[in-house]
Formats: structure tokens, C-alpha cells, sequence
């Protein structure tokens, strides 16, 4: 991952923690109403994929383990991981394609439902995205992925040369008389592994997408309402294909690119038919960009205008992100894919405890910030969630209390110590798992292994009943916590 010249090493800022009666009178222990529904305290764990769903999509005894730990800290909300809606192969991801995937999420709730004694609601996130390839070796580039033309053949010198002759002519030369022979999608096919963009409508499916997803998060939507959840989460943030039509590089020529109202034009099509599909009494949000932290990109302006769109249109909530794009991502190594999350852009959505001065604590609150004051002078109470680096009581208190967010989303702190909902409220703060921001987990999740954290394989692997990863390194679950 990319990281900020300066190289400050930072350390968490716990601060102090409340009692149990300062915590029951906190705002951050507060109701609150999101659209149809009331969260018992303002605490949200956003989506994170954990990578224990089968490779067919489905909730596995992994799946169902990691949900239940989150339930059992008992915050206001938790938001499943990112969910495909497509019905199509996309590894041990979990997906909401068919109905077929439904008996396993009804599952799921339920045993959310359990664990938390019925004080935490359950929402879904749900995402599309396009094609992605890993990167070739330069030698089955030219064999099997290069698409031979005759700018392929005035460069060879015969405009009557067969295709293999070609082929073997570019897979002599040197890179840089490779780049003088093939454009720039070419060149990234073979540097990073060939992308799917929405601006490549020469392509007949991407074309029809604003055509098609509506319908499809529609009826996502439908079966999430149907296995039980409390609503949905659209997902419109970071590399994505939602996102990628809110991005400010997003130049498509069909009325749905080019300036800002076309840029949110399929979003807000997309969120239409996903209401008249799920109802007014079934919670629907999302999650966009507060600035997406790449040239020619969505900025904080940007996202004012998306912010006061969604709230105008009804959404329920609004959560805010940043970064993670491809646009910046580092050149991947052959055989593995581009990750979004390895640029600076990356950085600023999953910054570590190495940082600049400003640090990694809340480096998305200003924005946030700005956006809520635009919804609220619009006229709408939308409630916004913040997310960030938080991980302290007195941080998240500050939050709240400085009108920067209704809610306070714990994600990699949620993953430290899932506990961390139950232990503050209890008074038992001195007992949180802090999160040291060294962004293990995101390692994890950038090879595509079974997520965890450092700091539980810290304390006793011979726990009785613990699973361990794959590779029988790693606990699979945090040390389980009862309150004294």
C-alpha cells in the first residue's frame, strides 16, 4: 500500500473511558430512527468481506461464526459484507443473485438475531462489479489475450502477416518498443490485467447497463426483505461499478456521464426501483464517497450535491467513505489482480498507524461533516454515518456531540474487539482490544485469505472449540469475552 512521505508512526489515543452511568448518558448509547426502524445506540459496524463465504456464493459455518462475534458486542447496527447481486461466478464472496442464496442469509439473521439478543439490526450491502483479470506474463499476453489488428500489422511491417507471426514478433521486443506498438488499453491489459470500465461502450453489455442494474439491485433488494434483514445497503462507494458512475471520470456520451446530474442520474434510477421493490417500511441507504482522492476524480463538492440527491430522493441513511479506486492502484505482481486499495486513494480509505501529520483517526470527519450540514440546510434529517479511523469513546462522543454525524461507524476497531460495544457500555472500557491500525487485516484481504486480526492470536490459541484458518496459522474468531 502506498504510503505518505513523512513516515509518523502514530499510537491509539484511547483517552479515558466513561462508567457505565456516563455511558448510558452518552449520545453515542442513544437511540436513534433510521427510515422505519430504531437503533438502541448510535454505534454501526460497516461492511467488511471477511472471504468465508463458499466459492459458489453461499453462507458457510465460517460465515455464520464471524456475523455471530459482531452480534454479540451488540451494536446498533452491522452491515453484511459487501453481497453480489449477479447471478454469476465470483469466489468465496456471498451473493443474492438467486433465490437460491436465500435460505442461507435467513440463516444468517437468524443468528445475528440470537447472538445479540435482538438489540442489533442487520442490513445487507449490496454491490456490482465488472470484469477484472489478473495480470498475464508478457508471454501468454501475446499468445492468447491480444486481440491482433492491423495497426498490429503496420507496426510488424506486413499488412498480409498471419496472427502468430505477429505474435512472436511482439513477444521479442523490448518494453518500451511494446508500448510504441499498442494503445492504452493494450499496454494496461499486459502491465495490470485487463479491466472492464462503464465507458467502454463499444461493449454490448456494459452499454445496457443502466438498462439492467436497476432491476437487478431491485431484486436483490426483494430477496434480502424476504430472508429477514432490516434493510440494504447500496453500494456506491469506492472501485466499483456505482461508484465508478458518480466518478468524476466518468465520460459516458448516453446521459449517464459527463456532468454531475447525468454522473447520478443511474444511482438515483437504481435506488427508485429498489424502494418500489422493498417498501417504505424496510430501511434503505447507502454508501458513497465523500471524495474519491484521485486526479479527474469526484471530490467533497461532488459529494455535497450527491449527498442532498440521495437525501431528496428518501433515502434512509447516508454513509460516507473515501478512496479506493483503481485509477491509482500499484502495478500487481503477474498472476495476481489490481487492488484498489494500494494507492494513495487507497490509503485514505484504510490508512495505517504510519501516516502523515494529521494521522490516521478520523481523516474522513471534516468532509462528512460538510456533507451532513448540506443535507440538514436542504432540509432533510437524513442521518449520515461517520466511519474512519474512530476507535475511542471520547472520539466518538466528540463526534456526535459536534454534529459532524449522527452515527459512529467501528470497523477495523469492531474487528480488533467486537466486544467493543458491550465492554464500554458495561463500564469496561480498560478492557478493549485496541486496534493498532498496522492494517494486517487488509493484507489478508488483499490476498484473498480468511480475514482476521493480529491481536487475537495474541492471547491463547487453545481456547476451547476455536477454529483456526486454512493454513492452521490463524484463529478464526476473536477470544471470546464474558463480562465479569
Amino acid at each position: 500500500m502506498w504510503r505518505p512521505p513523512e513516515r509518523i508512526r502514530h499510537q491509539p489515543r484511547p483517552g479515558r473511558w466513561p462508567t457505565a452511568a456516563e455511558a448510558a448518558a452518552s449520545r453515542l448509547f442513544s437511540p436513534i430512527t433510521v427510515g422505519p426502524v430504531t437503533l438502541r445506540q448510535r454505534t454501526w459496524v460497516p461492511a467488511m468481506v471477511p472471504w468465508r463465504a463458499s466459492d459458489e456464493g453461499f453462507v458457510t459455518p465460517e460465515v455464520l461464526d464471524w456475523y455471530a462475534c459482531f452480534a454479540r458486542g451488540r451494536p446498533g447496527a452491522i452491515v453484511v459484507e459487501a453481497t453480489g447481486i449477479r447471478d454469476v461466478p465470483s469466489g468465496p464472496l456471498l451473493r443474492v443473485g438467486h433465490d437460491r442464496f436465500v435460505p442461507g442469509l435467513r440463516d444468517l439473521v437468524r443468528v445475528v438475531r440470537d447472538a445479540s439478543r435482538g438489540e442489533s439490526r442487520l442490513f445487507i450491502q449490496l454491490i456490482d462489479f465488472l470484469s477484472i483479470r489478473r495480470r498475464p506474463s508478457a508471454a501468454r499476453f501475446f499468445a492468447q489475450f491480444l486481440t491482433i489488428t492491423s495497426r498490429h500489422r503496420a507496426a510488424f511491417g506486413r499488412v498480409d502477416a498471419s496472427d502468430g507471426e505477429v505474435r512472436s514478433w511482439l513477444a521479442t521486443l523490448p518494453m518500451v518498443e511494446v508500448a510504441r506498438v499498442l494503445d492504452a488499453n493494450e499496454l494496461e491489459s499486459l502491465e495490470f490485467g485487463s479491466r472492464e470500465r462503464i465507458t467502454d461502450l463499444h461493449l454490448d453489455h456494459i452499454r445496457r447497463l443502466p438498462a439492467q442494474l436497476p432491476r437487478l439491485f431491485a431484486e436483490a433488494a426483494g430477496r434480502a426483505r424476504s430472508a429477514g434483514f432490516d434493510g440494504i445497503e447500496l453500494h456506491f462507494a469506492h472501485a466499483y461499478t456505482m461508484a465508478s458512475f458518480l466518478s468524476g471520470s466518468n465520460a459516458r456520451d448516453d446521459g449517464y456521464g459527463g456532468d454531475i446530474a447525468n454522473r447520478a442520474r443511474l444511482p438515483l434510477e437504481v435506488f427508485s426501483q429498489v424502494r418500489a421493490e422493498v417498501g417504505h417500511d424496510f430501511v434503505a441507504g447507502c454508501r458513497f464517497l465523500a471524495d474519491e482522492c484521485i486526479p479527474a476524480g469526484s471530490d467533497a463538492h461532488d459529494a455535497l450535491y450527491f449527498g442532498v440527491e440521495f437525501a431528496r430522493a428518501g433515502m434512509d441513511y447516508l454513509s460516507l467513505s473515501r478512496g479506493g479506486k483503481f485509477d491509482d492502484a500499484k502495478q500487481p505482481k503477474v498472476g495476481d489482480a489490481a487492488y484498489p486499495y494500494t494507492g494513495r486513494s487507497g490509503y485514505e480509505c484504510m490508512p495505517s498507524y504510519y501516516s502523515d501529520s494529521q494521522g490516521p483517526f478520523g481523516r474522513n470527519l471534516d468532509p462528512t461533516a460538510k456533507i451532513r450540514a448540506a443535507v440538514r440546510t436542504a432540509g432533510y434529517t437524513t442521518p449520515l454515518i461517520a466511519a474512519g479511523g474512530i476507535h475511542s469513546f471520547e472520539q466518538a462522543e466528540a463526534v456526535l456531540a459536534g454534529g459532524q454525524a449522527d452515527i459512529v461507524g467501528f470497523a477495523r476497531q469492531a474487528l480488533a474487539d467486537p466486544d467493543w460495544f458491550r465492554k464500554v457500555a458495561a463500564g469496561r472500557g480498560a478492557d478493549v482490544r485496541l486496534c493498532l491500525y498496522t492494517n494486517y487485516c487488509e493484507a489478508l484481504d488483499q490476498r484473498h485469505r480468511q480475514v482476521t486480526c493480529e491481536l487475537w492470536d495474541r492471547e491463547a490459541l487453545e481456547e476451547p472449540g476455536v477454529k483456526l484458518s486454512a493454513d492452521g496459522k490463524r484463529r478464526l474468531t476473536p477470544p471470546t469475552w464474558t463480562a465479569p
